[in-house]
């Protein structure tokens, strides 16, 4: 079986972001104990395509986030399209996904920003938040809960974004450990 994840990694995209995905999903969550939650604006019916791309692509194992999934150590999940992605402890301790259909966070379902801060409550210090290509300001505030838990920030550099508004704002109002390029 499986280990639990004890850090977790969890990654915003949009406009430019399944490309970038490809990119980054291969060489992430390498370190022991890491699973990756991944936000990838897209309408319900295209997150499963995409986690299939980025399995074929990738040593590590990726899946559509499933309802009570616990969040294993080396596996990488992709919120399904238009319903959010939380991360929650029950009473045993143990991190399992949360789905919901709750409203669209700055027009967007699944939001990053809820993501980022229910992985924050769950993870503390041991979160991750990266902020990748997109329009809009989704995951900035989202940001701002591994930080103040702790944790790290990263966000990706203007110059490699397809669109650069998302990592934009992440870094103007929650502010980064690093500005990477991709």
């Amino acid at each position: 079986a499986a280990a639990e994840a004890t850090r977790v990694c969890v990654v915003a995209a949009s406009t430019g972001g399944p490309n970038a995905l490809a990119l980054l999903v291969p060489v992430r969550a390498r370190g022991a104990g890491a699973a990756v939650l991944i936000a990838q604006h897209m309408p319900a019916g295209f997150t499963g395509s995409l986690a299939r791309r980025l399995a074929a692509r990738s040593t590590l194992a990726v899946h559509e986030g499933v309802e009570g999934a616990v969040v294993h150590a080396g596996a990488v999940y992709v919120a399904p399209g238009g319903r959010h992605l939380r991360v929650v402890r029950g009473d045993d301790g143990v991190a399992r996904l949360a789905l919901d259909d709750g409203p669209t966070v700055w027009g967007v379902r699944p939001s990053a920003d809820v993501l980022f801060a229910s992985a924050a409550q769950a993870f503390g210090a041991a979160t991750l938040g990266d902020v990748l290509t997109g329009m809009g300001r989704d995951g900035a505030e989202g940001m701002r809960a591994p930080r103040a838990a702790g944790g790290r920030a990263l966000v990706q550099a203007r110059e490699t974004a397809v669109v650069p508004g998302m990592p934009d704002s992440a870094l103007a109002l929650a502010g980064a450990d690093a500005v990477v390029p991709l």
